[in-house]
């Protein structure tokens, strides 16, 4: 596909790298119609390390002497499955060959995964093909239509084909560029079983017990992948240990389909009568289970609108007592839809129905099922509480402006309580856009409360640490008004609305009572949203302690009830937690974690949260590869979608990598936009956060009086309370920009500070700022107790990069790094390694593959080849089983030590 590299292309640059140092084969397999031949080819013409060679069906000879060709060589066998089992037992003899010795050859072989894999070849390793992403299946319609696609066309034929290549060329040839265009209607339902079955091809085999398509109406019933082995058999007739079709496998108590297009296909082929039957079946089967499965297949029993039908499934799919999970309540809800004759009470379903696809992190399909709730007749309530939920998906994943004016649209539209949670969304959409002035207007309180300009307020009211002194502040922040009357109790909507708006306005001294009881509120109860709202609130305290308690609390409560939109932004708050706190190690784990769900969910925006954090500790890490990588994918995002807080940290992560390779100079010009006055500050929430960097960047490159302005500014900010390791940055600033007379104690004193925070990594910075000063006026001994210091606390936080720093000015003062304690030193050659590198290379000798591993890490595969293959040079090794021996050899003298 010229001009545009695919995720398909990607994913066979990255395996031709790995296989470099993965062995050299892997097994190619996918469902009918999934590329796999293609695949074949985009290697082909990306190998460049020597010759090519096809080997076709019963080509054992052929193979052979492909493998006497000197040099490199990559040998593709399509369909390997269809050889006959003596030629596949001898390309497996050759694929082991080629994975034990020496062999500088690359074999790539595809099987179909529609049926059970060949014996011979299943001890090798396998790459399954996945869906094609939505931006590739976008590009291949474009280049294959023959006249202009509609983009909701478009969008309709990308959900429809469910990422398959071969599915998604059919709809577009079965289309008339009137119907591509958008100009006539599409075929109902656009995949029938017509299409299913061409590019099924003839793998449908006969089902005379009907246990393909009762297994198919279960799965097609409730959306899943899998059904109950025990139902299914029960509604089929069939004994427990009846052998089962080629195309069905059972694991676990669960029978599914190997192939999900095979799985259309057999549905779809159907006649009408034979899948109502086994819906029927399986409603009689199921009977006894959870009241919402049974109904749920009888409602998929009738073709025709059935009120009475509708209305029982609905009231079953909203039941709140019930366990069943968002996934199946959006299932039963949207089939209720369907059989509902009422425009607006269909419009309703169809909005009930989105809520639980936004909860089982379905976002497509919620916004799907939104746009079926319009029409002329929806109340305004419903119309309301679809751009309610509009808002959330696209704060969660579009562009955040856009979600603010979806929030301000259903504030209007909704009555007084759910208008509340609406303008909230508002201002969490202008947060993140980090437009403070949109922010207080939608925080705007909706009652009229006796109120003061935040002028006259502040000559009124005792002076409080960070409150503003003009209208015009000194910290950047829009002044207006508060209400000088206490929000009802019990509200937190209206405390958190308050308590964010006076922490906007820099009146902590007036958020901390509101915010205090929306922490208090959310951590007594198990709902995940007010849990969120109380990690929101505890971090704008400043209390990174509740912060991560309520975080890991939505977590748990998110988990329960199934609600997998809600782990994203758990982990996120519960990453952000961690790093305030000083702890960048647990940060990581809980981001990388994050970025895991949010890509599952769809979360692109949280996605981008999760790889600033991710970049920042990267930072401390000195992994300058891994913050490149991480900052740019925030970056990337952030830029589309207006994500100035993701933008910023991102940035910050990006200078601080320069702070610790010992570049100032870049490092100040990286930050000084973000944190001086201007157009191009950073984000007004977390440019504070970043000043100590740059005051140590413009002293270190020689230009402190860059700084000095805003040390001022940051006392402020650390007098607020809203950051526990600001008193003692503060303290480590001034020190920086302070004389001779008085930067001797200000170190000591920052010092002192640190001790009543956690967190080993910025103590360790001021250690190391103080020996370097120490060192220069000659005060060598004082020098080399607070360079150690530093080093030790480096090490112990894993910040290999700044601990080298001190070890340079310890050799620069005449002293010689003290050896590593013991503790350390049983760590043998893998001490020599980065973290991110030991890390790999323990996922490697745990068996884990190379992508495996870059889907543990949160990494491209590219990334762990690269660091693969640094670690073999590093540690003087040929191959993985070396690795593995090295690893198991030191975790043992580890274990003994």
């Amino acid at each position: 596909m010229t001009g545009h590299t695919t995720a398909r292309q990607r994913l066979t640059a990255e395996l031709l790298d790995a296989l470099r140092t993965d062995g050299g084969v892997r097994v190619v397999t996918g469902e009918p119609g999934c590329g796999r031949t293609t695949f074949l080819d985009h290697a082909a013409r990306l190998f460049r390390g020597g010759p090519v060679r096809h080997v076709r069906a019963d080509g054992v000879r052929e193979l052979d002497e492909a493998l006497r060709t000197a040099g490199p060589l990559l040998v593709c066998v399509d369909d390997a499955d269809l050889w006959d089992a003596p030629s596949r037992a001898a390309l497996a003899r050759t694929a082991a060959r080629i994975r034990e010795t020496a062999v500088r050859t690359t074999l790539l072989l595809t099987v179909a995964n529609h049926r059970p894999p060949p014996p011979e070849l299943a001890d090798l390793p396998v790459l399954r093909l996945g869906p094609l992403a939505p931006g590739d299946a976008a590009l291949l319609i474009r280049e294959r239509a023959d006249s202009a696609v509609d983009p909701a066309v478009r969008e309709e034929l990308i959900t429809a084909a469910e990422g398959n290549p071969a599915l998604l060329l059919a709809l577009v040839r079965r289309l008339s560029p009137d119907q591509l265009g958008g100009r006539r209607a599409l075929p109902r339902p656009p995949a029938d079983g017509e299409v299913l079955a061409d590019v099924a091809g003839d793998r449908l085999p006969g089902d005379p017990r009907g246990l393909l398509l009762t297994t198919a109406a279960a799965a097609r019933a409730t959306g899943e992948e899998e059904a109950d082995a025990a139902l299914v058999l029960r509604a089929a007739h069939a004994a427990a240990n009846a052998p089962l079709p080629d195309l069905l496998t059972r694991g676990e108590g669960r029978l599914r389909f190997r192939s999900a297009l095979m799985a259309r296909a057999v549905y779809a082929t159907a006649s009408s009568e034979d899948r109502r039957a086994a819906h029927l079946a399986l409603a009689e089967a199921a009977t006894g289970q959870e009241d919402l499965l049974p109904l749920l297949h009888g409602a998929w029993a009738v073709s025709a609108p059935a009120p009475a039908v509708a209305a029982s499934l609905a009231a079953a799919a909203t039941d709140p007592s019930s366990p069943a999970p968002p996934a199946l309540r959006r299932r039963a809800l949207t089939r209720a839809a369907d059989l509902t004759p009422d425009e607006a009470e269909r419009a309703r379903r169809h909005l009930a129905a989105a809520e639980q696809a936004l909860l089982a992190g379905h976002a497509a399909d919620a916004l799907r099922l939104l746009d079926r709730a319009r029409g002329r007749s929806t109340p305004a309530a419903v119309r309301g509480g679809a751009e309610l939920l509009r808002g959330a998906v696209l704060l969660a994943d579009g562009p955040v402006e856009d979600a603010r004016e979806s929030f301000l649209l259903a504030a209007d539209l909704l009555p007084p309580p759910a208008a509340a949670r609406a303008t909230l969304g508002a201002a969490d959409a202008a947060w993140s856009a980090g437009d403070p002035t949109a922010c207080l207007s939608a925080l705007a309180p909706t009652h009229t409360p006796r109120t003061l300009p935040l002028a006259e307020a502040c000559v009124r009211v005792p002076k409080q640490p960070g409150s503003c002194d003009a209208p015009t502040c000194r910290c950047g922040r829009s002044c207006g008004t508060l209400p000088t009357n206490p929000p009802p109790d019990g509200d937190p909507s209206s405390d958190h609305r308050d308590g964010m708006r006076a922490v906007l306005l820099a009146r902590f001294d007036l958020a901390a009572t509101p915010l205090r009881r929306v922490v208090e509120n959310g951590l007594h109860g198990t709902d995940p949203d007010h849990l969120l709202r109380s990690a929101a609130a505890a971090l704008m305290l400043g209390d990174v302690t509740s912060a991560r308690r309520a975080g890991a609390r939505a977590l748990a409560a998110a988990r329960t009830s199934g609600s997998v939109a809600l782990e994203p932004r758990a982990l996120e708050y519960l990453a952000y937690a961690e790093l305030r706190a000083g702890r960048h190690q647990l940060a990581r784990t809980h981001a990388e974690e994050g970025l895991r769900a949010a890509e599952r969910a769809g979360q692109r925006n949280t996605a981008a949260h999760h790889h600033a954090v991710l970049a920042l500790a990267a930072s401390i890490e000195g992994e300058a590869d891994l913050v490149a990588e991480h900052a740019e994918e925030a970056l990337r995002t952030a830029r589309r979608h207006g994500l100035a807080q993701a933008a910023t940290l991102a940035h910050w992560a990006a200078a601080r990598a320069d702070l610790g390779a010992g570049r100032p100079r870049e490092a100040a010009q990286r930050l000084g936009p973000l944190v001086r006055p201007g157009a191009r500050r950073g984000h007004f929430a977390v440019w504070m956060l970043a000043v100590p960097c740059f005051v140590e960047a413009a002293a270190s490159a020689g230009r402190p009086q860059h700084a000095a302005a805003l040390v001022e500014d940051f006392a402020l900010w650390a007098a607020c309370g809203a950051d526990p390791q600001a008193p003692s940055q503060l303290l480590r600033c001034r020190a920086l920009l302070a004389g001779p007379d008085t930067a001797d104690e200000l170190y000591l004193s920052a010092l002192d500070r640190h001790d009543d925070t956690v967190g080993d990594f910025e103590r360790a910075r001021t250690e190391l700022l103080y020996g370097k000063w120490l060192r220069r006026r000659r005060r060598l001994r004082e020098a080399r107790t607070r360079l150690e210091e530093a080093r030790l606390g480096f090490e112990r936080c894993g910040a290999p990069l700044w601990a080298q720093q001190a070890a340079a000015e310890l050799r620069a003062g005449g002293a010689a790094p003290s050896p590593a304690p013991a503790a350390s030193s049983g760590a043998g050659d893998l001490a020599r390694l980065t973290p991110q590198q030991l890390r790999i290379a323990r996922y490697v000798a745990a068996g884990a593959t190379n992508r495996e591993v870059a889907l543990s890490l949160s990494v491209s595969t590219r990334t762990v080849d690269y660091h693969l293959r640094n670690v073999f040079a590093t540690l003087g090794l040929r191959s993985r089983v070396e690795l593995v021996r090295l690893v198991e050899q030191e975790e043992k003298t580890g274990a003994r030590l």
